[in-house]
């Protein structure tokens, strides 16, 4: 009888010390993979950061010592939360240290074929964006290892996990967002359109583009290109579709009319086709600065478009460029603004403007202020991959944000309005011919 009851006691302790290893971390079940290629950032001082290097399979093989490797995804619910990893090694054996929510563990990755590493179980306590950060101890040979996927599963992630599951080149800029200004409607015929930016200082990340006039052909703001150097850049779309500026037939091609100063000009691709031009200038964050657009019909069927750029330190209108669009009769039509990031290192670091003080001109001289505007966004927001986007009005400014995975999101395809200001752009047009 005695016997018996050991074997009994043996059994359950068996049978508790499984149940236990099941519960904690070591069962291979997750019902959520979440890869590396669309939503890990090394953590570095570098500026610009080194592009991350994955393979063809979307495999990040880990050897930079002295970065952390951020993983984040957004769950809306609480609870429970099982973490795991997709990798393998090389050869031998590496030891990297696990951080998430608050807590810390050191993982050994031993197997040189693809496995699951089990991370524990933990809690979610808030929803919103979540990071686990791996921190390297010890390579194996020069590497910690090949890591294609975060693993997740538990309560917290049921029904609810956001992150990037395709197109990883675009899930990495982040999400990219717009104001649409509503033009009255008997403002007729718009021939100048104003606007104002003003960047907070600690905002002005690198790969920004802060679009100030945008219009149905074009667009028109600053961008922060390097550490060094900064650009106010207007372009105009040829109305041939293409994304190679080679392929555009001469008759259909962008004519530069005029150009300012020291101001590059020339032709771009890959997000449609066209004319461009930009001035390499140290704006600077804090600062608020004015953009003028003008549009009209011209000769031939063609429209002349005209970018001038104002710097209250110097307080005159410097000419960009004015370029000719064929096949195209017709004045400014869809003003707007956007906010993007077109630095994939940088799509993990929150960045915003004010947007401010907008007005119209019509032809016959009557200025028109700008209070309403729509507020939306890509593709990459709308199909969930990013929600880390905002805009509307602040302080009574426009504003819009995005990246950086902030948690407090503002729904697009909703209309945002500023109080009236009054402030009605001075401008001596003498200076801008």
């Amino acid at each position: 009888m005695i016997k018996v009851h050991l074997i009994v006691l043996i059994l359950i302790g068996v049978l508790s010390s499984c149940v236990g290893t099941q519960k904690g971390n070591c069962s291979d079940v997750y019902s959520h993979a979440v890869p590396f290629v669309g939503n890990a950032w090394f953590d570095s001082n570098e500026m610009p950061p080194q592009r991350m290097d994955f393979d063809e399979a979307g495999a990040l093989n880990w050897k930079e010592e002295n970065k952390t490797l951020k993983i984040y995804f957004r769950t809306e619910k609480t609870g429970d939360i099982k973490l795991g990893l997709n990798a393998k090694v090389l050869v031998g054996r590496s030891k990297i240290q696990l951080r998430f929510k608050g807590e810390e563990k050191e993982i050994v990755v031993k197997d040189s074929s693809w496995h699951t590493v089990c991370l524990g179980m933990h809690t979610i306590e808030k929803p919103g964006y979540h990071v686990v950060e791996l921190r390297g101890i010890k390579p194996a040979a020069d590497s910690y290892g090949l890591y294609k996927e975060l693993l997740l599963d538990g309560a917290a992630c049921s029904d609810s996990l956001y992150f990037v599951k395709e197109d990883f080149y675009w899930g990495r800029r982040g999400p990219s967002v717009h104001l649409g200004y509503q033009v009255p409607e008997e403002a007729g015929d718009i021939e100048y359109f104003y606007n104002e930016i003003t960047v907070p200082e600690g905002q002005d990340v690198l790969g920004s583009y802060f679009m100030a006039n945008g219009f149905g052909e074009g667009y028109f703001g600053i961008q922060v290109n390097s550490p060094t150097e900064r650009r106010i850049l207007f372009s105009v779309w040829s109305p041939f579709h293409t994304d190679n500026p080679n392929d555009i037939p001469e008759e259909q091609r962008i004519k530069l009319l005029k150009k300012g100063d020291e101001v590059y000009t020339g032709k771009f691709g890959n997000e449609g086709s066209g004319g461009q031009s930009y001035l390499k200038y140290n704006w600077k964050a804090g600062i608020t600065y004015g953009f003028l657009l003008k549009a009209h019909p011209s000769e031939n069927n063609s429209t002349d478009y005209t970018a001038w750029f104002m710097d209250p330190e110097l307080n005159e209108w410097q000419l960009i460029a004015s370029f000719r669009r064929p096949q195209t009769s017709t004045y400014i039509k869809r003003p707007h603004s956007f906010l993007e990031n077109f630095y994939t290192q940088m799509g993990n670091t929150s960045r915003m403007a004010y947007y401010t003080n907008q007005w119209v001109r019509n032809t016959e001289g009557k200025w028109y202020e700008l209070t309403k505007a729509k507020f939306t966004a890509d593709a990459t927001a709308r199909k969930h991959s990013r929600l880390d986007y905002a805009g509307g009005v602040h302080k009574g400014k426009f504003f819009m944000k995005n990246c950086g995975f902030f948690n407090e999101r503002v729904a697009f395809d909703q209309y945002f309005e500023r109080k009236e200001e009054g402030l009605q752009p001075e401008i001596d047009f003498s200076q801008t011919k």
